[in-house]
């Protein structure tokens, strides 16, 4: 039957104070005189039910007493209630004392008359509001015997400070906070919010133990990686649960709430410190721009759609030839920035094949594009060895075709995505890389165009990358197979290699190469017991880990530049510029005409031969001896597709 009460909106408690509150003034005045006939107080009375109503109304106004929602009413919104209505009654008080003393002389006004209008209106306040909390019961229909689950939090600055205040004002959580832990040691053993900080890190198991801690929360979103593995294997031990707050990165507001909170995941492992992007200048030289960008349906394809979107471009084209994941990519940016009413109009989804030369020009006369950012490319190490033409073709030809259209249709930016694969290539992915890296410089020389390319190593959540390898491995009870113990990768996440990418295309000009800052390696049979801990299982025990040796073209670890190659700090932290002392290859051309000719025949051994020959620090395979173009356009057109021995069924030493 109270239903209907617990929904009381502001306006409806404003409606009630202004009846209740000179009821309360009226019983302040029948408690002082002992009568209910007012007799000759009744002017004063009435003076001081407007005056007093009048003020207290105005202190809830100014202090936010109406924007609160009392059906989720704490021990804050108490003390606040409170304090309006104590300092709207003094006010009050004052002011008709005032009047009566200036104006109204003959009227009598009892002194002791706000001192107990004061718990009136304290009662007649309150009252309707906590009913309200109390009939409304715990929100989502928790039971009322339904114990709180006790909760520690790791982190007692600004972001655990505002996590303990989320979980206070919301019973209804079903959490129940009892205790701080800090390795600050001037924290420990002080009270925050009426919460002890109990300790260190190393006092969780003690904690969990102790307190029956059911849950441990990470509240240090700023906190690097190597701390937060540090401690989520702390709470490992204690065998609590554990949820963290995700990076500041990732969040859209510094803002905490319990919204926030989720399991921990390799990305809270890997953390890195939070990138500062000069967004003025993105912005700049995105605003209001037609820009194009290839491989627009991948991992970092489409990260780069989404941040460039951010950055208010007037038209924004997707090229791939994947037509699931550039229709993908394209529902999603329309959802967000055409139907949520941004300024960005105009997404165009565009189904082509960079190797389509034909096909890119009439995408290019169609769209002008002023910018173009070339994402597309294959990247499959193992995959690429046991198959060099498609690599040949998409990452040398395809960024070649695509090059000579920006320079036909004066695109005035381009940006190549490239990778650390690049630098000494032991495999054909990465010697298709560098040619592409050498294809980009060679364009900006001949135009004097930003032409630039940025190098960066492997990025977490990308398709076929071994996290999602390793958790499918993972669910499907083991083993988890890493190549070698000793092997080891620099990891970035998606949003931190995009954004690096979009600072350096800003700061680039002619013909330069960036390398993004990598931090530390990371093993990875390490990563592969992290992410079967963060599984809740442990190594070697519940989960086997094998190791299967290197696949054709892997190293054990990547290298950052080359022994020709220099580099040097630019104007942003975490973006290196690199130059050589190697000079470009003045054949390019003539080689690019030669490599397609090989290609297409499928003259496997000359195509890898001409790179080689192009490439002095590309390691070919033992059949491969480099050559020049001159030697290999004189020699035999016999296909090597016909060759038995050659390319080498790499595919069945996989594994």
């Amino acid at each position: 039957m109270f239903q209907k009460f617990t929904y009381l909106r502001n306006r409806q408690f404003f409606i009630l104070d202004l009846i209740l509150l000179p009821l309360a003034v009226y019983f302040a005045f029948v408690l002082r005189l002992d009568a209910f006939d007012l007799g000759g107080y009744w002017p004063a009375a009435f003076c001081f039910a407007i005056v007093a109503t009048l003020a207290i109304l105005l202190v809830f106004r100014i202090t936010g007493v109406y924007s609160r929602y009392w059906r989720y009413a704490s021990t804050e919104e108490l003390l606040l209630l409170t304090g309006s209505v104590t300092i709207g009654a003094l006010l009050g008080g004052l002011l008709d004392v005032a009047l009566v003393n200036l104006l109204f002389e003959q009227f009598a006004f009892p002194r002791s008359v706000p001192v107990i209008f004061l718990t009136l209106a304290l009662m007649t306040a309150s009252g309707p509001r906590l009913m309200v909390r109390i009939l409304s019961g715990p929100p989502f229909s928790i039971s009322q015997q339904e114990k709180p689950k006790n909760v520690l939090i790791v982190g007692a600055g600004d972001a655990g400070q505002m996590l303990a205040r989320e979980i206070r004002r919301n019973p209804s959580s079903g959490l129940q906070l009892v205790g701080f832990v800090d390795d600050d040691p001037e924290k420990q053993g002080l009270t925050t919010r009426g919460v002890p900080i109990l300790g260190g890190r190393d006092d969780i198991p003690r904690l969990v133990e102790q307190m029956d801690v059911k849950e441990v929360i990470i509240a240090m979103p700023s906190a690097p990686g190597v701390a937060v593995r540090k401690i989520v294997r702390i709470c490992k031990e204690s065998n609590a649960p554990v949820r963290i707050l995700p990076g500041l990165s990732e969040m859209i507001t510094r803002d905490v709430g319990l919204h926030h909170l989720r399991p921990v995941d390799i990305n809270d492992l890997l953390r890195r410190e939070p990138i500062q992007t000069d967004l003025v200048a993105v912005r700049a030289w995105i605003q209001g721009k037609t820009i194009l960008v290839t491989g627009a349906g991948g991992s970092i394809g489409s990260e780069l759609c989404r941040q460039i979107a951010r950055a208010n471009p007037a038209h924004l084209i997707l090229l791939g030839h994947g037509e699931n994941s550039i229709f993908e990519i394209h529902n999603e940016l329309r959802s967000e920035f055409v139907y949520g009413h941004t300024s960005l109009e105009r997404i165009t989804p565009v189904i082509a094949d960079v190797r389509d030369w034909p096909r890119l020009k009439q995408v290019f006369a169609a769209y002008r594009p002023d910018l173009v950012f070339h994402a597309a490319a294959h990247k499959h190490v193992p995959l690429m060895e046991a198959n060099p033409i498609d690599s040949i073709t998409n990452n040398i030809l395809g960024t070649h075709f695509l090059l000579e259209t920006c320079l036909a249709y004066d695109v005035q930016r381009f940006v190549l995505i490239s990778t650390d694969k690049a630098v000494n290539p032991a495999n054909i992915m990465g010697v298709t890389k560098r040619m592409a890296e050498l294809l980009t410089l060679d364009a900006a020389a001949r135009s004097g165009r930003p032409y630039v390319a940025v190098r960066f190593g492997n990025v977490l959540g990308s398709r076929g990358s071994v996290v999602p390898f390793f958790k499918k491995q993972i669910a499907a009870g083991g083993p988890v197979t890493v190549t070698h113990p000793e092997v080891t990768r620099y990891f970035m996440t998606i949003p931190e290699a995009v954004q690096l990418v979009l600072q350096a295309g800003a700061m680039g000009r002619q013909g330069e190469l960036f390398m993004l800052e990598m931090g530390d390696p990371v093993k990875i049979v390490d990563l592969a017991r992290d992410l079967i801990r963060l599984s809740g299982l442990t190594p070697d025990e519940d989960i086997q880990i094998k190791f299967i040796g290197l696949r054709p073209g892997e190293k054990l670890a990547e290298e950052l530049y080359q022994g020709h190659e220099d580099h040097a700090p630019t104007e942003h932290e975490k973006i290196l510029r690199v130059t050589s002392r190697y000079q470009q290859p003045q054949d390019l051309a003539q080689a690019l005409d030669l490599l397609y000719d090989l290609s297409r025949t499928g003259r496997v051994r000359d195509a890898l031969a001409l790179i080689a020959g192009l490439v002095p620090e590309y390691r070919p395979p033992a059949e491969v001896f480099p050559r020049t173009v001159e030697d290999i356009a004189h020699a035999s057109g016999d296909p090597d597709i016909d060759d038995p021995d050659f390319p080498i069924p790499l595919s069945a030493r996989w594994y």
